[in-house]
């Protein structure tokens, strides 16, 4: 069953979600479906892009299906084209797909930083590229809507290349919306905090993302308002909104939301600032450092979950 969204209307419009054969992915195409768009959804898995296509189509929506790894222009340029070719347009460019490969500095492969940096940074700029270029044909704007974390936020133990990502991700959103401001097409940051295969890793969530995949369980209060952290289904009314004419006027935001949560993220900006005649030496830098700028320094990291 799709969800319900009475509100937002996405007839006519046609949307590509990167990475919707399940998780994160999954939850956006089926809430664009039901809020009356048609759906491009991709996969790398065939089985699980395919499994998609049906869900939808059985609910009363309208998808296909284009199986290709997303990273390349000729991928990112294939997608765009499926969309065409089944629907006639492109109004909605979702770039979700992902993967991890999670170690330490010392310990990360060249391999394991190029994957990674390949399938979320390359792969959101090429997706959004190809969008881009059919939006602008098309002549009546459009929406670009990528997929941040807090990892590209704040940092993350063990996460060089993601969070790198990430944060590359959320620049080029920024840049993006000074750029396509003319042509009417809007560029956010999703900065989703849910239960998925890459959360339930996590020790003070595996837990309850268990038992919410065992049997339901909902997850606590303490997760879902302490954490902002929820399930899929949580996040996929923000996608829906930003695709909808009811956020024309919103670009260029990385916005989280998780559970009960919903949030604004800054952007980077000057916190504190001291000013010296003439410039600064070292040793000055390092006198006024304590008393100035450096007095109360910016924290790393994601909090840790209270347990």
């Amino acid at each position: 069953m799709l969800p319900k969204f009475s509100g937002m209307i996405l007839t006519n419009k046609v949307a590509v979600v990167t990475g919707s054969g399940r998780g994160l992915g999954l939850a956006y195409a089926k809430a664009l479906a039901a809020a009356g768009a048609a759906v491009v959804v991709n996969d790398v898995d065939a089985d699980a892009a395919h499994a998609a296509v049906k869900e939808i189509d059985d609910a009363g929506g309208r998808a296909v299906a284009e199986v290709v790894a997303v990273g390349t222009t000729a991928a990112a340029e294939a997608l765009v084209q499926r969309a065409v070719d089944a629907f006639g347009r492109l109004d909605v460019m979702v770039t979700n797909a992902g993967v991890l490969r999670d170690r330490v500095l010392w310990k990360m492969t060249d391999e394991d930083f190029d994957t990674v940096v390949q399938v979320h940074l390359r792969g959101t700029f090429t997706c959004a590229r190809a969008a881009v270029n059919r939006m602008r044909e098309q002549g009546d704007g459009g929406r670009v809507i990528v997929a941040g974390s807090p990892a590209g936020q704040r940092g993350n133990f063990g996460q060089t290349n993601y969070a790198a990502a990430k944060a590359g991700i959320a620049a080029m959103v920024r840049t993006w919306a000074m750029e396509l401001a003319k042509a009417g097409i809007t560029a956010n940051a999703v900065i989703p905090v849910a239960a998925t295969a890459m959360t339930k890793t996590i020790p003070a969530f595996a837990e309850h993302v268990a038992a919410l995949e065992e049997d339901g369980t909902p997850l606590p209060d303490s997760l879902r308002k302490g954490e902002g952290f929820g399930t899929p289904q949580d996040v996929a009314p923000l996608l829906v909104f930003l695709a909808s004419d009811a956020a024309a006027g919103i670009t260029g935001q990385c916005i989280g939301i998780g559970g009960d949560k919903l949030s604004l993220w800054s952007h980077p900006q000057e916190v504190s600032v001291a000013y010296a005649d003439g410039g600064w030496s070292a040793e000055a830098i390092a006198a006024a450092w304590p008393v100035t700028v450096g007095r109360a320094p910016e924290t790393v990291g994601i909090p840790a979950p209270r347990t």
